[in-house]
This record gives C-alpha cells, sequence and structure tokens, in this order.
C-alpha cells in the first residue's frame, strides 16, 4: 500500500488471517464456509477492494466500505461453492478442458468398413 492508503487498508494488508479481518472490520463469520473456502474468501475480498475507489473518503468511509467487499465476498461462498465460483485459474482451467472434452451425440458419424 502506498503512503496516500487510508489506514485502515494499511491495518488490513498487514493482517494474516481471515478471522482476523473478520474480527477487524466487526463482521460476522461462518467457521464453517473459512474452513472450506478460507482463501476462495480472500481472492474475492481482495478483487472487490480493487474494484473500490478510496479516494477522497473519510475513515469512516472506507470501513463501510471494506466492511460491505468482505460481507460480499463471504456471501458469495455462504450461497455458492469455490467449484461453483471459480475464483482461482485452476476451476477456469478444469471447467474449459471438461467443455472441450465434451462430445456430443449429434458429432458423431456412424463408420461403415
Amino acid at each position: 500500500m502506498t503512503q496516500a492508503t487510508p489506514a485502515l487498508l494499511d491495518t488490513l494488508a498487514g493482517l494474516s488471517a481471515a478471522e482476523d479481518l473478520f474480527d477487524c472490520l466487526g463482521l460476522p463469520y461462518a467457521p464453517e464456509v473459512l474452513n472450506v473456502a478460507r482463501l476462495h474468501v480472500m481472492k474475492r475480498f481482495g478483487a472487490y477492494l480493487r474494484e473500490t475507489d478510496f479516494a477522497g473518503l473519510d475513515a469512516e468511509e472506507v470501513a463501510s466500505r471494506c466492511r460491505a467487499a468482505l460481507s460480499r465476498a463471504h456471501e458469495d461462498f455462504v450461497t455458492s461453492s469455490p467449484l461453483q465460483e471459480k475464483v482461482f485459474k485452476v476451476f477456469e482451467t478444469q471447467a474449459s478442458r471438461r467443455k472441450a472434452a465434451f462430445v456430443g451425440l449429434d458429432s458423431l458419424a456412424i463408420v461403415r468398413p
């Protein structure tokens, strides 16, 4: 983070455990979701933060937007699964391979000797 970065973002960047992020922002979380999708939630949270413009916001608004981003990332995996959300490239690659490997019956031809 740069010197112009709001202090809360610097604090969040220094945390290593997902639970610490939720605690820092005062948000509840489902332990069963974090046990299964911890990295997925954190990666999605980072993506949501990158989409957010924090320029010119006061500390309260920065905190509000961070809470909204983390809450949204968590909720994505309460209602869905890592496999469905495809946050990591490996899931996209697997889906592409499965799609490419599919051979529909209408594409088959009868070959007679």
